[in-house]
Protein backbone atom coordinates (compact mmCIF):
# COMPACT_ATOMS: atom_id res chain seq x y z
CA UNK A 1 0.00 0.00 0.00
CA UNK A 2 1.44 3.60 -1.05
CA UNK A 3 -0.27 6.25 0.38
CA UNK A 4 -0.32 10.19 -0.72
CA UNK A 5 -0.07 12.18 2.05
CA UNK A 6 -1.12 15.49 1.54
CA UNK A 7 -5.02 15.54 2.28
CA UNK A 8 -5.33 11.81 1.79
CA UNK A 9 -3.64 11.21 5.11
CA UNK A 10 -3.67 14.86 6.44
CA UNK A 11 -6.38 17.44 6.92
CA UNK A 12 -5.74 20.14 4.36
CA UNK A 13 -8.20 22.48 6.40
CA UNK A 14 -5.56 23.00 8.87
CA UNK A 15 -4.49 25.95 6.91
CA UNK A 16 -7.40 27.48 6.12
CA UNK A 17 -6.91 29.96 9.59
CA UNK A 18 -4.57 31.96 6.88
CA UNK A 19 -6.08 31.67 4.09
CA UNK A 20 -9.44 33.45 5.90
CA UNK A 21 -7.45 35.81 7.24
CA UNK A 22 -5.29 36.97 3.94
CA UNK A 23 -8.29 36.24 1.51
CA UNK A 24 -11.52 36.56 3.06
CA UNK A 25 -12.46 34.07 0.76
CA UNK A 26 -14.09 30.45 2.02
CA UNK A 27 -12.92 29.18 -1.70
CA UNK A 28 -9.61 30.70 -1.96
CA UNK A 29 -7.71 27.40 -0.06
CA UNK A 30 -8.98 24.96 -2.90
CA UNK A 31 -8.50 27.23 -5.41
CA UNK A 32 -4.88 27.44 -4.16
CA UNK A 33 -4.15 23.96 -3.60
CA UNK A 34 -6.28 23.51 -6.84
CA UNK A 35 -3.67 25.58 -8.45
CA UNK A 36 -0.22 24.19 -6.89
CA UNK A 37 -1.28 20.61 -8.37
CA UNK A 38 -2.04 22.57 -11.94
CA UNK A 39 0.99 24.14 -11.91
CA UNK A 40 3.04 21.54 -10.36
CA UNK A 41 1.88 19.62 -13.02
CA UNK A 42 2.65 21.85 -15.57
CA UNK A 43 6.29 22.39 -14.67
CA UNK A 44 6.65 19.26 -15.16
CA UNK A 45 5.57 18.54 -18.41
CA UNK A 46 7.51 21.40 -19.47
CA UNK A 47 10.36 19.35 -17.95
CA UNK A 48 11.05 21.89 -15.37
CA UNK A 49 11.49 20.35 -11.96
CA UNK A 50 10.85 22.61 -8.78
CA UNK A 51 10.00 21.93 -5.64
CA UNK A 52 6.46 21.61 -4.18
CA UNK A 53 6.55 23.96 -1.26
CA UNK A 54 8.60 26.86 -3.81
CA UNK A 55 5.29 26.19 -6.11
CA UNK A 56 2.75 26.21 -3.54
CA UNK A 57 4.31 30.11 -2.27
CA UNK A 58 4.61 31.03 -5.89
CA UNK A 59 0.88 30.40 -6.28
CA UNK A 60 -0.16 32.00 -2.80
CA UNK A 61 1.57 34.81 -4.37
CA UNK A 62 -0.07 34.72 -7.49
CA UNK A 63 -3.51 34.18 -6.35
CA UNK A 64 -3.02 37.57 -4.03
CA UNK A 65 -1.67 39.60 -6.86
CA UNK A 66 -4.58 38.64 -8.99
CA UNK A 67 -6.74 40.22 -6.07
CA UNK A 68 -4.77 43.19 -5.42
CA UNK A 69 -3.23 41.73 -2.10
CA UNK A 70 0.29 41.89 -0.66
CA UNK A 71 1.56 38.57 1.23
CA UNK A 72 4.07 39.14 3.39
CA UNK A 73 6.64 36.94 4.50
CA UNK A 74 5.36 36.12 7.80
CA UNK A 75 2.22 35.24 5.90
CA UNK A 76 4.24 32.88 4.06
CA UNK A 77 6.08 31.61 6.96
CA UNK A 78 2.71 31.38 8.81
CA UNK A 79 1.80 28.82 5.78
CA UNK A 80 4.73 26.55 5.58
CA UNK A 81 4.18 26.12 9.32
CA UNK A 82 0.44 25.09 9.18
CA UNK A 83 1.34 22.65 6.36
CA UNK A 84 4.50 21.19 7.85
CA UNK A 85 1.67 20.28 11.24
CA UNK A 86 -1.24 19.48 9.41
CA UNK A 87 -3.10 16.98 11.91
CA UNK A 88 -4.51 13.26 10.38
CA UNK A 89 -8.06 12.74 9.43
CA UNK A 90 -9.62 11.16 12.68
CA UNK A 91 -10.00 7.74 11.44
CA UNK A 92 -6.13 7.69 9.66
CA UNK A 93 -4.18 6.32 12.56
CA UNK A 94 -6.14 3.40 13.88
CA UNK A 95 -6.65 2.64 10.02
CA UNK A 96 -3.28 2.63 9.26
CA UNK A 97 -2.57 0.02 12.10
CA UNK A 98 -5.35 -1.92 11.28
CA UNK A 99 -3.94 -2.15 8.16
CA UNK A 100 -0.32 -3.31 8.82
CA UNK A 101 -2.09 -5.49 11.80
CA UNK A 102 -3.10 -7.30 9.15
CA UNK A 103 0.17 -8.18 6.74
CA UNK A 104 0.27 -5.04 4.75
CA UNK A 105 3.26 -3.20 3.49
CA UNK A 106 2.59 0.46 4.10
CA UNK A 107 4.56 3.15 2.43
CA UNK A 108 4.33 7.08 1.29
CA UNK A 109 4.71 9.18 -1.96
CA UNK A 110 4.83 12.74 -1.83
CA UNK A 111 5.52 15.27 -3.89
CA UNK A 112 7.21 17.02 -0.81
CA UNK A 113 10.69 16.91 0.13
CA UNK A 114 11.10 14.02 2.43
CA UNK A 115 12.16 16.65 5.20
CA UNK A 116 9.12 17.93 4.82
CA UNK A 117 6.78 15.12 5.00
CA UNK A 118 9.01 13.29 7.84
CA UNK A 119 8.27 16.47 9.86
CA UNK A 120 4.33 15.96 9.00
CA UNK A 121 3.94 12.53 9.34
CA UNK A 122 5.91 12.79 12.50
CA UNK A 123 3.79 15.65 14.39
CA UNK A 124 0.71 13.64 12.85
CA UNK A 125 1.95 10.45 14.98
CA UNK A 126 2.31 7.83 12.26
CA UNK A 127 5.47 8.34 10.57
CA UNK A 128 6.50 4.80 12.46
CA UNK A 129 3.57 2.96 10.70
CA UNK A 130 5.31 3.09 7.16
CA UNK A 131 8.18 0.69 6.53
CA UNK A 132 9.96 3.19 3.66
CA UNK A 133 9.00 7.28 2.61
CA UNK A 134 9.54 8.45 -0.94
CA UNK A 135 9.67 11.70 -2.27
CA UNK A 136 9.42 12.64 -5.94
CA UNK A 137 12.48 15.43 -4.90
CA UNK A 138 14.51 12.74 -3.64
CA UNK A 139 14.14 10.54 -7.37
CA UNK A 140 12.80 11.56 -10.52
CA UNK A 141 11.95 14.71 -9.69
CA UNK A 142 9.03 14.95 -11.47
CA UNK A 143 5.77 15.63 -9.87
CA UNK A 144 3.06 12.99 -10.04
CA UNK A 145 1.30 11.74 -11.51
CA UNK A 146 3.94 11.90 -14.16
CA UNK A 147 4.34 7.89 -14.72
CA UNK A 148 8.37 7.99 -13.67
CA UNK A 149 7.10 9.21 -9.88
CA UNK A 150 5.54 5.73 -9.80
CA UNK A 151 7.44 3.58 -11.46
CA UNK A 152 10.44 4.31 -9.39
CA UNK A 153 8.87 3.18 -5.90
CA UNK A 154 8.11 -0.06 -8.02
CA UNK A 155 11.48 -0.16 -9.17
CA UNK A 156 13.03 0.50 -5.77
CA UNK A 157 10.89 -2.05 -3.66
CA UNK A 158 11.89 -4.85 -6.84
CA UNK A 159 8.00 -5.41 -7.01
CA UNK A 160 5.07 -6.13 -9.88
CA UNK A 161 3.20 -3.02 -10.39
CA UNK A 162 -0.07 -4.90 -10.12
CA UNK A 163 0.97 -5.93 -7.07
CA UNK A 164 1.45 -2.35 -5.73
CA UNK A 165 -2.23 -0.05 -4.67
CA UNK A 166 -1.86 3.41 -4.18
CA UNK A 167 -4.27 5.24 -1.89
CA UNK A 168 -5.15 8.88 -2.59
CA UNK A 169 -7.95 11.22 -2.35
CA UNK A 170 -7.35 12.73 -5.97
CA UNK A 171 -8.39 11.16 -9.06
CA UNK A 172 -5.26 12.81 -11.09
CA UNK A 173 -2.87 10.61 -8.46
CA UNK A 174 -5.53 7.56 -9.14
CA UNK A 175 -5.34 8.26 -13.14
CA UNK A 176 -1.37 8.12 -12.94
CA UNK A 177 -0.71 5.20 -10.79
CA UNK A 178 -3.44 2.87 -12.57
CA UNK A 179 -1.35 4.32 -16.07
CA UNK A 180 1.70 2.62 -14.28
CA UNK A 181 -0.03 -0.55 -13.68
CA UNK A 182 -1.10 0.26 -10.28
CA UNK A 183 -3.85 -0.55 -8.18
CA UNK A 184 -5.81 2.19 -6.88
CA UNK A 185 -8.11 3.32 -4.69
CA UNK A 186 -10.39 6.93 -3.79
CA UNK A 187 -11.51 8.09 -0.90
CA UNK A 188 -13.73 10.46 -1.03
CA UNK A 189 -12.75 13.41 1.03
CA UNK A 190 -14.53 16.97 1.34
CA UNK A 191 -14.35 18.47 -1.86
CA UNK A 192 -13.17 15.03 -3.94
CA UNK A 193 -15.02 13.15 -6.45
CA UNK A 194 -14.92 10.11 -8.68
CA UNK A 195 -14.22 11.23 -12.77
CA UNK A 196 -16.51 9.09 -14.89
CA UNK A 197 -13.87 9.12 -17.60
CA UNK A 198 -10.45 7.90 -17.87
CA UNK A 199 -8.92 4.55 -15.58
CA UNK A 200 -11.23 3.93 -12.48
CA UNK A 201 -10.34 3.50 -9.18
CA UNK A 202 -10.03 -0.30 -8.01
CA UNK A 203 -11.41 0.76 -5.14
CA UNK A 204 -13.77 3.71 -3.64
CA UNK A 205 -14.45 4.87 0.15
CA UNK A 206 -15.29 7.41 2.21
CA UNK A 207 -12.80 7.52 4.41
CA UNK A 208 -9.48 5.06 4.68
CA UNK A 209 -11.51 2.69 7.35
CA UNK A 210 -13.63 2.28 4.19
CA UNK A 211 -10.55 1.59 1.88
CA UNK A 212 -9.13 -0.77 4.63
CA UNK A 213 -12.13 -2.86 4.67
CA UNK A 214 -11.98 -3.52 1.39
CA UNK A 215 -8.76 -4.51 1.39
CA UNK A 216 -8.42 -6.59 4.29
CA UNK A 217 -11.65 -8.65 2.85
CA UNK A 218 -9.80 -9.56 -0.57
CA UNK A 219 -5.88 -9.56 0.91
CA UNK A 220 -5.45 -10.01 4.15
CA UNK A 221 -4.27 -13.51 5.97
CA UNK A 222 -6.41 -14.10 9.33
CA UNK A 223 -5.34 -12.20 12.30
CA UNK A 224 -6.34 -9.63 14.48
CA UNK A 225 -7.30 -6.04 12.85
CA UNK A 226 -6.19 -4.38 16.56
CA UNK A 227 -2.90 -4.05 16.20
Amino acid sequence: MVFDVNETLLNLDALRPTFDRIFDDPAALRLWFANLITYSEALTLSGVYVPFTDIGGAVLRMLAATRGITVSDVDGAELTDRFAAMPPHPEVPAALRRLRGRGFRLFTLTDNTLEISGRQLERAGVIDLFERRFSVDETVRRHKPAPEAYQSVAAALDTEPGDICLIACHVWDTIGALAAGWQAALILREGNAPLDVGPQPNYIGQNLDAIADQLIERYAAPGPDWL
